[in-house]
């Protein structure tokens, strides 16, 4: 065969093998337990994965972990008061909350904070908490995160949505990451999104086949991404993140929660995927322009 012809046909062949995947940054694992976290992400091929405190964690433990592990583990510091030892704060709308919070990150130890959960409905084990997005408290919070330029992951449910965009439009300068979405439909998302330039949409438990407390939450239907929501997605793909929502208890569970996520990003184009799997968290941790 003549060289030429040779060069030709690898060319050709070169053309059609698709990029590799970009490794996963996982935006949203509660760590109670880093050895299965460590050898799932290995096992799937994750990058690195956002930590913060789980029911068998808390702010000092999750530093522990990324300091064993800073090539995989981006740890948050939290005061959210789901935890019994802060709860009492919010409700009084302590400043010493906001102090405690202030010396976490002066540590350098953490590069965002969160997972906040300022309104999320009970769940197993899980309080409920119903604690207003613009209070002192949370206000306070954004502050401190302004101060040290991080992020902030926030849990807030729908029945707060319009606090949350009153917070978002008195912190323009604050990323806001809106864990699960608040769980909205796609026409809030859109609207929410058009809105708030800081805010970005984190999608963990979304891409499950199914969600416990209530099969309208999953964007997926059927193993597709639901054509108004992948419209939107790829209408704006550096505002979106994926997570896992992973804790550790079953590990059928995360792997479960894993996969979904891959089944998600493999039905987005390859500009997209790139963004939401990976991309999008690593701006926010200034990592990228």
């Amino acid at each position: 065969m003549r060289p030429i012809l040779l060069l030709l046909i690898l060319a050709a062949g070169c053309a059609t093998v698709p990029p590799p995947p970009a490794p996963i940054v996982d935006a949203h694992v509660h760590l109670n337990d880093e050895r299965m976290q460590l050898a799932l992400m290995d096992e799937y091929g994750n990058g690195r994965a956002v930590i913060f405190w789980g029911r068998l964690s808390d702010n000092e433990t999750i530093a522990q972990a990324a300091a064993r592990n800073p090539r995989r583990f981006v740890p948050f510091a939290s005061v959210s008061p789901e935890r019994s030892a802060y709860r009492v704060q919010w409700e009084r709308d302590d400043p010493a909350l906001l102090a405690r919070l202030d010396a976490l990150m002066a540590t350098g130890l953490y590069r965002g904070i969160g997972e906040i959960s300022v309104a999320h409905s009970a769940a197993q084990g899980f309080a409920a908490t119903d604690f207003s997005p613009i209070s002192p408290t949370m206000r306070g919070i954004l502050e401190v995160a302004r101060r040290y330029r991080v992020p902030v992951m926030v849990h807030c449910e729908l029945e707060r949505m319009d606090e949350l965009s009153r917070l978002l439009d008195a912190f323009p300068d604050v990323a806001v990451i809106w864990a699960h979405g608040g769980y909205t439909q796609v026409a809030d998302a859109r609207r929410m999104l058009a809105r708030h330039p800081n805010l970005f949409y984190e999608l963990s438990a979304r891409t499950w086949p199914r969600h416990p407390r209530s099969a309208e939450y999953t964007i997926m239907a059927e193993g597709r991404i639901a054509p108004e929501w992948l419209a939107l997605i790829e209408s704006m793909p550096g505002r979106f993140l994926v997570g896992t929502d992973a804790s550790h208890h079953v590990e059928a569970n995360e792997r479960m929660k894993i996969e979904s996520v891959k089944a998600f990003l493999g039905q987005l184009s390859p500009p997209a995927r790139r963004e939401v799997a990976g991309d999008v968290m690593r701006r926010l941790l200034r990592e990228l322009p």
